[in-house]
């Protein structure tokens, strides 16, 4: 047993949901490619038909096609095996499975124990659980088998140390937030340590919907130290041998200290690129206004799609600066994107005009407001149409938590890569771009310069919202840690401004459920996360104040 050698590879490769034949000619290629070099090739969680693939699974053809691309995979394990996930449906149950085959023949079938049904995870309306545990003897090795959700509690795994598996080997789809990388990492860690037993982790990576998986897959010894790691945000494949893990001198690529906002603005540049391409467009639009949003957005889109792809629109209204026309076109130059301007004066006076007999006894207000934006909305739109591009919407968390957006008008697009990125965030990763690569590609006066909506004269943010580094604390609290007026108010807030923002959260969930997608970058976005009623009449102010 002393000579014993296991190579593996791990095929970290970004999958697209539903295309069941196209994933699966994209493993067997993977798989060609390790031919010689590697014994085993691991791919990730349902890998053969992408990750979540949601109420597709309800489908009789969806399933049969998984069984019949399956059967490829078992047919070409011949020369190299092969470890995937799968659905299987076995009787009248369905099960989140993965297959080892060796030389054609199945080795090991293993099902998902613990299934996720929290957060943005549905696994319980699909999936029966598994019950029993999984060891596959390989090469004189024993591997335990596990998925995902399995390894984030200890029985799964102590279950296999029992049972005497040397080796752990996870498949997984493990979706990425800011403090995740952290939190799985030390998960790991403290498995190898409890179990003293090596570990391989695989995770999936790519942008599926408002879901980033990051990748980051990786190998730890049985002292928990990081051997090898992968690629965060990009496909890449490594071959190992499990010798190695008898060693504890860890690999120089193994290093996993990636800045905090590095990981987070290559996440959303990732976001935007797998977005647009997995859903069939070439090239995107979106208004260029002068301000950090639109700014910080045009940057993420040229480096996800390259500046000949990104279009923008200048559509200035008589409360527009000409520090912001020319800082759009500064930018639009920086970025060497094109940039077109189409004033919104004759669409909006048009529009009153037909309007003027029924607002004449009116005073203006936000309608008038809000016409603008649904003048530069509609604009924005007619171009997408025509020439085919997706429009990015350009609001970021802070204002779409308290609804200080307009409904078809600044919303109206197809993906919004700022949604789950906070005011206050938006700051640093446009601070963060500039001193990247040592090029400024947002004006600094751009970063500096108030926020501002321009809809009325003179007209900041802060006229009616709190400053953003006091809202963001609140949103923050209330809506990724649940606290109470209670809580917040307790680490120093105001309680007249706690309410006010928390009934502006509330009161505007009709807005945020008519929202472009966008990507998933904290604990608890606007999506799958969070799912409030939109008809409500829970009010924090029926609570006792203590």
């Amino acid at each position: 047993m002393m000579n014993r050698s296991l190579s593996i590879a791990l095929a970290q490769l970004n999958l697209l949901v539903g295309d069941i034949k196209g994933n699966t000619d994209r493993i067997l290629r993977a798989l060609k490619q390790q031919r010689g070099r590697a014994d085993l090739v691991m791919f990730s969680e349902l890998a053969l038909c992408g990750y979540p693939p949601e109420d597709l699974l309800f489908r009789a053809d969806f399933n049969q096609l998984c069984i019949t691309q399956l059967a490829r995979l078992q047919k070409a394990s011949v020369h190299t095996a092969i470890l995937v996930g799968h659905p299987w449906k076995q009787g009248d149950q369905l099960y989140n499975a993965l297959s080892f085959f060796s030389e054609g023949k199945l080795l090991g079938r293993y099902f998902k124990q613990l299934l996720p049904n929290h957060s943005v995870f549905d696994e319980k309306r699909y999936f029966t659980p598994g019950n029993t545990s999984c060891i596959v003897e390989f090469k004189g090795y024993r591997l335990g088998m596990l998925i995902c959700e399995d390894i984030w509690s200890p029985d799964p795994v102590d279950a296999l140390k029992n049972l005497g598996a040397e080796v752990l080997l996870s498949i997984n789809a493990s979706p990425y937030h800011r403090e995740k990388p952290y939190i799985r990492n030390q998960l790991l860690i403290n498995h190898c340590k409890g179990t003293t037993l090596p570990l391989v982790y695989l995770n999936q990576v790519g942008v599926q919907d408002e879901l980033i998986f990051d990748g980051c897959s990786k190998v730890f010894n049985a002292q928990g130290d990081l051997i090898h790691r992968l690629a965060a945000f990009s496909e890449e494949s490594l071959v190992f041998n499990l010798k190695e893990l008898a060693s504890q001198q860890i690999a120089e690529t193994a290093i996993d200290a990636d800045h905090p906002l590095a990981q987070i603005y290559d996440a959303l540049v990732m976001a935007v690129r797998d977005y647009v391409n997995k859903n069939g467009f070439k090239t995107a639009i979106l208004g260029l206004s002068g301000g950090i949003d639109s700014a910080l957005t045009l940057a993420i889109a040229v480096d996800a799609l390259t500046a000949k792809n990104v279009q923008a629109l200048m559509m200035p209204f008589r409360y527009t600066s000409e520090e912001s026309i020319n800082y759009a076109r500064q930018q639009a130059q920086k970025q060497k994107i094109e940039l077109k301007e189409i004033d919104i004066h004759p669409i909006f006076d048009a529009v009153m005009g037909q309007l003027a007999p029924f607002f004449a006894d009116r005073k203006k207000d936000t309608t008038e407001e809000n016409l603008q934006a649904r003048c530069r909305g509609m604009l924005l739109m007619a171009m997408a149409n025509k020439f085919g591009h997706i429009v990015l919407t350009t609001g970021n968390k802070s204002e779409l938590a308290v609804g200080y957006s307009t409904l078809y008008g600044d919303m109206a697009g197809g993906f919004d890569v700022l949604k789950d990125v906070s005011k206050t965030l938006v700051f640093k990763l446009a601070k963060y771009r500039n001193a990247r690569d040592g090029v400024e590609v947002i004006p600094q006066a751009v970063i500096d310069r108030p926020p501002s909506a321009e809809l009325a004269p003179n007209q900041t943010d802060q006229d009616q919202l709190p400053p953003y580094a006091v809202l963001d604390k609140i949103l923050e609290g209330y809506l990724e840690k649940d606290e109470s007026v209670t809580d917040l108010v307790a680490q120093g807030c105001d309680e007249a401004t706690v309410r006010k923002v928390i009934h502006l959260v509330d009161s505007n969930e009709h807005k945020r459920r008519q929202a472009a997608i966008g990507p998933r970058i904290t604990c608890r976005d606007f999506g799958k996360d969070r799912r409030y009623p939109i008809t409500n009449g829970f009010r924090h102010k029926d609570l006792a104040k203590d």
